[in-house]
Order: C-alpha cells, then structure tokens, then sequence
C-alpha cells in the first residue's frame, strides 16, 4: 500500500466521521476489523490491501488528529475560503484540507508540497474542478500567509511511497 493510498484511507474516514467525530475510536476499531475490511476490498480495490502496522499507525494518527484539532483546522479553512461558511464546502473537500492542514501542521516527515500536491491530486478524484481549485486555492493562501512559503508542486519519493510494515 503506498502512503497516498493510506492517506485517502484517512480522508474516506474522515468523511465518515463528518457528523459524528466524537466515535473516532469506535469507527478506526470497527473499520479495521479484518473481515470487515475484508469486504470493502471487494468493493472497491482503495481496500484491497489491508494496512501493515506502519500504515495503520499513520492512517489513525491522521484521523485522529483531524478530529482532536478539527476547531483549529476548521479556523484556517473558513479564514482562508474568503466569506465561504464550512456548511457550504461538502464534507469529502473538507476531510481533504482538514488531512492536508493537519500534514502540514504536524507531520514532521510528509513535506508540505507534497501534503498540498496530495490533497489536490485527490479531490481530482472526487470533485469537479472549481472544487479542486477552490481547494489548491485554500491551501496555497494557507501557506502564504501562515508560512511564508510558496508551495512548488512535488510528490513524495518512489521510495516514501510504499510504507513497508517494519514491525513498529
């Protein structure tokens, strides 16, 4: 499984827990029950790898994350959407930022370009273009202003790609 993979893993339960994040433990315990995940492979071939112990160990840090500081990543997303209330983003855009907000801002190891690149490759996947670029937009004003930076467009190494389970 490669870490984009684990990572739209993380946005798809983010969504999920949308209108209920106080069951974030619930939902990662049930979730990744194996005869559970089990079936959702042979729905739809995201899950058709179960996640080594690395990759559950980043998934969950996501979900986790994004519920505990959802109030501070929310603050960015409606300060940097311009007069746009959270109520009118759908709620897949919003696990999306919320991922690439929470990378950037606590995951020491995932390089912002490649967090912001991530999140707009992947609502390519789910939204219509003015969506993805209201998206790119967020984040980029993000990192302008809280950062300093311009984010270059960048994926992460061949090698960052696939998480091998090394037993941690």
């Amino acid at each position: 499984m490669t870490r984009t993979m684990a990572r739209e893993i993380s946005v798809q339960l983010g969504f999920s827990l949308a209108d209920e994040p106080e069951k974030v433990g619930e939902a990662l315990e049930s979730f990744f029950d194996r005869e559970y995940y089990a079936t959702l492979g042979a729905e739809n071939d995201l899950f058709a790898e179960y996640p080594s112990a690395k990759q559950l160990e980043y998934i969950k840090k996501i979900v986790e994350g994004t519920v505990s500081r959802r109030q501070e990543l929310d603050a960015y997303i409606e300060k940097y959407s311009r007069g746009w209330k959270l109520s009118r983003i759908s709620k897949i855009a919003l696990s999306i930022l919320r991922t690439a907000l929470f990378e950037v801002l606590y995951m020491d190891d995932v390089p912002d370009s490649v967090a912001i690149n991530e999140a707009v490759e992947l609502s390519k996947g789910y939204e219509e273009p003015e969506t993805v670029a209201f998206i790119n937009g967020i984040l980029g004003s993000f990192m302008r202003a809280e950062r300093g930076t311009e984010v270059l467009p960048e994926r992460e190494p061949e090698a960052a790609e696939t998480m091998p389970d090394t037993g941690n």
